[in-house]
């Protein structure tokens, strides 16, 4: 008996979750001009993201470009309304749990998106070149890491 009722406990909790984690970002995306806003300066609004933006805003030609422009997908819009929902709630989960790392690192999805992204900006130039190897393993002052405030840290 109990034990049924922890496993239907656990249903209806699962369901809750799922449906949440489908409607959150449906309904925040529901507000018109939030799409838009969370291209733009979204990210550096959080204090966490504020040394990665400010390395950013120091990093030359990249400057021009919008955090989405290089990680999220770009190849059609439903993949990246999809992972821009996803990501954004990941971040949110991570941000109230406290669960912020001391150092920020993309994970190896982020990874295979920037590279995608890299290439398709810059085709052209790297049409030659071997696609296999990460962009930003040459290109170090590309990273958030090694430019502007942060070079020196």
């Amino acid at each position: 008996m109990v034990s049924r009722r922890k496993s239907k406990i656990a249903y209806i909790s699962f369901i809750i979750l799922a449906a949440g984690t489908i409607l959150l970002p449906l309904l925040t995306f529901a507000a018109s001009s939030f799409p838009d806003k969370t291209d733009s300066d979204y990210c550096k609004s959080c204090h966490v993201m504020e040394a990665e933006y400010e390395a950013w805003i120091h990093s030359g030609a990249h400057r021009r470009k919008y955090c989405v422009d290089c990680h999220l997908p770009n190849e059609n819009k439903t993949a990246h309304y999809l992972w821009k929902s996803i990501d954004g709630v990941k971040d949110i989960l991570v941000y109230y749990s406290g669960r912020i790392p001391e150092k920020i690192r993309i994970s190896s999805h982020g990874e295979k998106i920037l590279q995608i992204n890299c290439i398709r900006c810059h085709e052209t130039t790297v049409m030659f070149m071997n696609k296999e190897r990460k962009c930003w393993s040459c290109h170090r002052r590309v990273s958030h890491m090694h430019t502007g405030i942060r070079e020196t840290l």
